[in-house]
């Protein structure tokens, strides 16, 4: 496809993606700390055992959710950007069809068999543990219902920011599906307190907000699709055409999907196998900080995303320099002081959950450097994909799979919940390190602009201090807020402000 589009304005792009970030990362922090929230309360509420099912099964649920999406949480991005980058918006329909009606059958299918492989999913999770056995089929069951919920939401959402609209996933995702989670595992955990909870109440309450949520995001959806409609009939050829390039750049992004979201949930289920569900729910807790990262991460992220594919489709690279280059400084600057408050408040972090997860202290401790590490590359495996270089991207994260599943097979028996986590640190690096060469040589692009720089010297010269010494909290919060005002220009902050 030929780009027929004029240059994207870079100073306009920017405002547009600190904005729409700024609200998605918003939100992401709150469902982050309502997840935090959700898992202190199944820590509280069930104990070690039965809180490591739980933990394994809400695993299992997002890995079957995430095969079921077939990869098109990239090309329905992609794909619509492209096309209005390119002068060619009468083909969204087609683009929209191609894409969404095999995520309904296929996670119908999937739904299926997660219900009938529920007795050897927790045989397998909780061979050590028989007596919690029942419960945690039934409740890998009461999740498999909701398979086809959770696909569809992420799938219509995914259009949505496709138009550039982030409204939608940060009010119904980020706010009222986390929100409503939270309300619904609080009133679980009331009901345990009187013994009449037990993990399936608890899997049903976590699972049940896709229902009001997914029939938002379809109206969402309509709204997004219909206001950017342009009524040019579309020949069959030009169809055919519009499947076939959606489907082969996707295919690869299928796979890299649900191996991407293996690194971030295999390793519960491989510690629950391998270690015991204790064990599991120790390196549940420990890493759930990984998970808020993540999903600041997400947040920024999926705003970047459709501008940076416009800027590649037309060849405006920099464009794209400077979008990949500003959105990892502010990632460094919300993000690395995390870690390092992390790394110095590990044990008090821990113990907010229960007297029997002090244990994971060196788990928080590795994971929290690996991030320091992949925070710094910034969003590089979206960058690599946006520039149409799937396959690459499907073979990284396929490495960084056989990496965590190796040091997990080689390590859990050994060190438990530690050996898991130095398995998810070697694959960060992997899945990092990889793209960020491959990114470079094919498009010359990378993140250390100025203030990527300036963001992780800031953060290390205030928060690096508490590591050693925590009683320097003090200081350090007021230092950095003040660093970040006087490089507000470099670090590109004046973005966010509303333009007169």
């Amino acid at each position: 496809m030929t780009a027929t589009a004029a240059p994207l304005d870079p100073a306009r792009e920017t405002r547009g993606a600190a904005r729409g970030g700024l609200a998605n990362m918003a939100g992401s922090v709150l469902a982050g700390g309502t997840g935090i929230a959700v898992t202190w309360i199944v820590a509280r509420a069930l104990g070690p055992e039965e809180a490591g099912a739980f933990f394994a099964a809400t695993a299992a649920f997002v890995l079957v959710g995430g095969l079921a999406k077939l990869g098109t949480a990239t090309g329905l991005v992609y794909w619509p950007a492209r096309l209005r980058a390119t002068g060619q918006d009468r083909l969204l329909g087609a683009c929209l069809r191609a894409g969404i009606p095999p995520v309904v059958v296929f996670s119908l299918v999937l739904a299926v068999v997660m219900w009938l492989a529920a007795p050897w999913i927790a045989q397998l999770t909780a061979g050590e543990s028989p007596h919690v056995i029942g419960r945690h089929t039934t409740g890998l069951r009461v999740l498999a219902v909701f398979v086809p919920l959770q696909a569809l939401t992420d799938v219509l959402l995914t259009v949505t920011r496709g138009y550039r609209s982030m409204r939608p996933t940060v009010l119904l995702d980020r706010v009222l599906r986390s929100g409503l989670q939270l309300l619904a595992v609080g009133a679980a955990g009331v009901a345990a307190m009187w013994a009449t909870a037990s993990l399936p109440v608890f899997a049903l309450a976590w699972a049940a907000p896709y229902l009001p949520v997914v029939v938002l995001a379809a109206f969402a959806t309509r709204r997004a699709y219909r206001t950017g409609l342009d009524p040019s009939a579309t020949t069959r050829s030009e169809r055919r055409r519009v499947s076939r390039d959606f489907w082969v750049f996707t295919a690869p992004r299928a796979v890299a999907a649900v191996a991407q979201l293996a690194l971030q949930r295999v390793d519960v289920l491989l510690v629950a196998a391998l270690g015991g569900l204790a064990p599991a729910a120790v390196y549940a807790v420990g890493g759930r900080f990984v998970v808020l990262i993540q999903f600041a991460n997400q947040g920024l992220s999926q705003s970047v995303q459709p501008r940076l594919a416009e800027a590649l489709s037309t060849g405006d690279h920099a464009a794209a320099k400077r979008l990949y280059q500003t959105a990892t400084g502010w990632l460094v600057l919300v993000t690395w002081p995390i870690c390092l408050l992390v790394i110095a408040f590990a044990p008090r972090y821990l113990a907010l959950f229960g007297e029997g997860y002090a244990a994971g202290a060196p788990v928080v401790l590795v994971l929290a450097a690996a991030m320091l590490l992949a925070t710094g590359c910034g969003m590089v495996d979206m960058v690599l994909a946006m520039a149409g270089r799937t396959s690459a991207n499907l073979g990284n994260v396929l490495t960084a799979l056989v990496v965590t599943i190796g040091l997990d097979v080689l390590l859990i028996p050994r060190w438990g919940a530690l050996g898991a986590a130095i398995g998810l640190a070697g694959a960060m690096v992997v899945n990092n390190l990889l793209p960020l060469a491959q990114v470079y040589r094919s498009t010359r692009l990378h993140p250390f602009g100025r203030g990527t720089l300036l963001g992780a010297l800031l953060a290390v010269a205030c928060f690096g201090f508490v590591v050693v010494f925590p009683a320097a909290l003090v200081v350090a919060v007021p230092a950095y807020a003040a660093g970040v005002w006087l490089l507000r220009g470099p670090l590109t902050l004046g973005a966010f402000r509303r333009k007169s």
